[in-house]
């Protein structure tokens, strides 16, 4: 098997560079990292979420919007955070509407859903204690 430490980042594409990093930066608090120019344009921008995993921002993306959550690839980015609640007021204060409010997901966490300004689905989850993910981790702890 191979050993993986974590997931370093998830690569976006993205149309608008200005729209989205006001999304991620003035919106969720990302804090962009560095930016890498080629061949005389901006080619990605890194964007903090921890100190060590990071979203990465490819504009000059073509078409309206991601591909709807049917469509084959990958679906969205999940971030966990402390509190639903306290989640769902930050946003508010930020300007945000969720497109899916809060409910107790059928793993038994809390999660409400954004998506950002290309359509890119974003979900928040609380894991709650007796979660099916807080149950395997437990098991796996256990040995």
């Amino acid at each position: 098997m191979l050993t993986v430490s974590a997931i370093a980042h998830v690569a976006v594409r993205i149309k608008d560079i200005d729209r989205t990093l006001d999304f991620y930066v003035r919106g969720l608090g990302f804090r962009e990292m560095l930016r890498l120019d080629r061949d005389g344009r901006l080619w990605l921008v890194y964007l903090r979420v921890t100190d060590e995993q990071f979203l990465e921002i490819f504009p000059e993306g073509v078409g309206e919007r991601a591909a709807e959550r049917e469509a084959i690839g990958y679906n969205h980015l999940c971030l966990q955070v402390p509190s639903i609640d306290g989640a769902l007021r930050e946003l508010e204060a930020a300007g945000i509407e969720p497109i899916r409010p809060k409910v107790l997901g059928a793993d038994g966490n809390w999660q409400a859903w954004i998506e950002d300004p290309d359509g890119h689905r974003i979900e928040l989850m609380e894991m709650a204690e007796k979660s099916m993910q807080a149950q395997a981790i437990a098991r796996l702890r256990q040995g």
